[in-house]
């Protein structure tokens, strides 16, 4: 039996047609992840106008608490998280700049700290432990993964069930150190989590949005 016309060239657009582009390809615009001068995030009214003791109340930080600090850069959270979780816990600085951690561990070593681990990540895997994290924060740093489903695949193995993972950031267009809210929920809950609240107290400090999430 010959096929129609119409059937014959819709086998053949099935036959050739292109291939769906792999999740990772159709991801969102970045920004060049900031490799500069770590004392610009070291403004005196920070903690104040980002209501840093209010974020880590919802984020559940109490002493013994296991937190990741994902792309930590001079390590302005680490510090603060470090000092909430005691020496019983631990926060895990990771960075993709191995100058930034030898900051970081300067700093830490410095003020006492002594439940500071520094974790040399890359773009698409941030190296932490399966089931280890209590919770993990992303301050300022979403709009620069290039990668997201493979970063959140990794992120989200290292959770325990029940720990919240956060991103705080402005919106923006993704090449402009800031990224669309809705891009990011959305991309956050394809990629297995669910969002559990939502949070605009950042404002004062420039960012826009304060999303929490579990997985799934």
């Amino acid at each position: 039996m010959r096929l129609s016309r119409t059937l014959a060239a819709a086998v053949v657009a099935l036959t050739f047609a292109p291939a769906a582009l792999p999740a990772q390809a159709q991801a969102h615009p970045t920004s060049t992840p900031y490799a500069g001068d770590v004392n610009i995030f070291e403004d005196p009214n920070r903690a104040k106008n980002l209501q840093i003791d209010r974020v880590m109340d919802i984020l559940r930080l109490k002493p013994g608490k296991v937190v990741a600090d994902i792309g930590a850069g001079g390590g302005w959270f680490t510090v603060r998280a470090a000092v909430r979780v005691g020496p019983n816990g631990k926060v895990v600085a990771e960075d993709i700049n191995q100058k930034y951690l030898e900051y970081i561990h300067d700093r830490a070593a410095k003020a006492g700290l002594t439940d500071v681990a520094e974790d040399l990540g890359t773009p698409d895997d941030p190296h932490l432990a399966p089931d280890s994290l209590d919770a993990a924060l992303m301050l300022k740093v979403y709009h620069e993964i290039a990668h997201p489903a493979a970063l959140l695949e990794h992120l989200r193995a290292a959770l325990k069930p029940g720990a919240r993972f956060a991103i705080i950031d402005r919106n923006g267009n993704g090449a402009d150190h800031g990224l669309d809210e809705k891009v990011v929920r959305e991309e956050v809950e394809r990629n297995g989590f669910k969002l559990v609240a939502r949070y605009d107290f950042t404002k004062a400090d420039g960012q826009d949005y304060f999303l929490v999430f579990e997985k799934r």
